[in-house]
């Protein structure tokens, strides 16, 4: 009985040593996009599956200072969520106190976006999200730093483990989590959308304004079309003559024929994220409009669709109040006032 007892105990001790040696079993929890009426299915990397561990780490880090040099700043400083997600003020100001020179890009939808700043010089969220911790006028850091700093944190390293299964915390891994999170911000809840269900109805000068987007006499449409309101490309829309100051994708390109374009931007929630162009030099809505009714400077990349340069669009005030009525329908003050 004896040896049974001792033969026992050792099979148990084994058992108990193989398990302790056992890999821990990784597992997440998928976080499901569903696609909104009229949009495309949004292009997920495969490398990066959006899950609830991801975008909760994602979250934490776009409100988080600790990316920037002197723990000062976070993406959230410059993207305000009630300015959707974009700065109110002109340009930014990073942490040494200097200013870019471009409005910080709301970012809305932008899951499907297929290039990303207003000179499109990165495709996925991923890359862009690397940019802003090492920029000197922005977040002014080192991702060596960042990584250490994130790596001797109470809580980052569990996270970490939790969303991606790491031991060691690195750049690529914080981008991942950035970009899920950021895929997240989707808004398609604004009065239009329930317009479009039934919900709700327009205003006689808000469908005088949707009548004006959609037809040849505003010309909105041909740009910011779609459920989307943007069509991902990049235009010249007649800002500014030549010599030009900001060369846009041109610089990018350097193909000249691509000088002083600039990514359309979605209209959605543009209420709230004046000011307005890349450059910020519209402070309103009405400013906006009456750009476009002017008629725009002529330049040798302008857009085709800008057809009526020095002629103008001839809105009376009536119906430039009734265009600015109805993009104002595409507010989402569930999206700009949500605390998820």
């Amino acid at each position: 009985m004896k040896e049974k007892a001792l033969l026992l105990l050792a099979s148990v001790l084994l058992f108990a040593c193989k398990k302790d040696l056992a890999p821990m079993f990784f597992s997440t929890t998928s976080f499901i996009i569903e696609t909104p009426s009229g949009f495309p299915n949004m292009n997920i990397p495969s490398n990066n599956p959006m899950t609830v561990e991801g975008v909760a780490l994602g979250e934490k880090l776009f409100h988080d200072k600790i990316l920037s040099g002197n723990g000062m700043q976070a993406c959230a400083s410059c993207h305000l969520q009630s300015a959707a997600f974009s700065d109110t003020n002109q340009f930014s100001a990073g942490i040494d106190g200097f200013f870019g020179d471009r409005n910080a890009s709301t970012i809305i939808n932008a899951g499907w976006n297929n290039f990303n700043f207003w000179d499109g010089r990165v495709a996925s969220l991923e890359n862009q999200a690397f940019e802003p911790v090492v920029n000197p006028i922005e977040m002014n850091d080192t991702w060596l730093n960042v990584e250490i700093k994130l790596n001797a944190d109470n809580e980052y390293p569990i996270l970490f483990k939790n969303a991606f299964n790491i031991d060691d915390i690195d750049s690529i891994h914080v981008v991942m989590a950035i970009a899920q999170f950021e895929r997240t911000l989707i808004s398609v809840n604004s009065k239009f959308d329930k317009y479009l269900t039934g919900e709700t109805q327009l205003t006689a000068s808000e469908l005088g304004g949707y009548a004006i987007f959609n037809s040849e006499k505003g010309d909105c449409f041909h740009c910011h079309g779609t459920q989307m309101f943007m069509d991902n490309l990049f235009h010249n829309n007649g800002l500014d003559p030549e010599p030009f100051t900001d060369l846009g994708l041109g610089k990018i390109t350097n193909n000249a024929s691509d000088n002083a374009k600039f990514k359309t931007p979605t209209l959605r929630n543009i209420e709230f994220s004046a000011p307005y162009m890349h450059d910020g030099r519209f402070s309103t809505l009405e400013e906006v409009v009456e750009h476009y009714n002017s008629g725009g400077e002529y330049s040798l990349t302008v857009d085709p669709l800008m057809k009526k340069l020095g002629v103008g669009l001839q809105l009376t005030n009536q119906e430039k109040q009734d265009l600015v009525a109805f993009l104002k329908t595409l507010t989402d003050t569930d999206f700009i006032s949500s605390k998820k």
